[in-house]
């Protein structure tokens, strides 16, 4: 079980990196272990993006269903789970989900239901509040989120930088943001 979990995160970060098309010898290598060991775990590449994606999904379901139930700062508590899902690396799920053909599996849409679920009542806490914008949903965020946590081809991914994005990302949900007007903010020079 142990060589499965390493396998696991280890292809979790090789598809960050690489995308869902990685070599398979490469996360076997960075896993070290044999490719036979890989395989004797998952039989081919949809198996182990499906446990990748399980195992993400899973973690920031309890994530966000933790700070769900805490009766904190709403804000500081969406702050919270943002990050831990950065973590996770759930922009790996992002590029997983969009670059399968299947329907995902019943597994993968009750964590996903579990994450909309806590997700929804964590915005909804802070949009009534009175600290987020009322006009961006869950989905808007989670996509932002995605796509500020999985790095640009080339370029080396930095932990730091990725946190620092949820941060700015969330400081403009804020309610001191400057105003909607048609899709644009509005800018006092006008």
């Amino acid at each position: 079980m142990r060589n499965r979990a390493r396998i696991v995160a280890v292809a979790r970060d090789v598809f960050l990196a690489e995308g869902p098309e990685a070599p398979l010898d490469e996360v076997a290598k960075r896993a070290g272990i044999g490719n036979a060991t890989l395989y004797r775990h998952f039989a081919d590449r949809r198996s182990l993006l499906q446990a990748v994606l399980l195992f993400i999904m899973s973690r920031t379901a309890e994530h966000a269903e933790r700070e769900a139930a805490e009766n904190t700062d709403a804000l500081a508590a969406l702050r919270r789970f943002m990050h831990d899902a950065i973590d996770e690396r759930v922009g790996v799920v992002c590029g997983l989900l969009v670059d399968t053909t299947e329907q995902i599996s019943a597994e993968l849409a009750v964590l996903c239901g579990r994450l909309e679920t806590a997700g929804e009542r964590l915005m909804e806490r802070a949009r009534r509040d009175g600290q987020i914008r009322t006009d961006v949903g869950l989905h808007e965020l989670v996509v932002s989120m995605s796509q500020l946590a999985r790095p640009l081809p080339g370029v080396r991914y930095r932990d730091a930088d990725t946190h620092r994005g949820v941060d700015l990302l969330l400081d403009g949900l804020s309610v001191s943001a400057p105003a909607e007007v048609d899709g644009r903010a509005a800018r006092s020079d006008r």
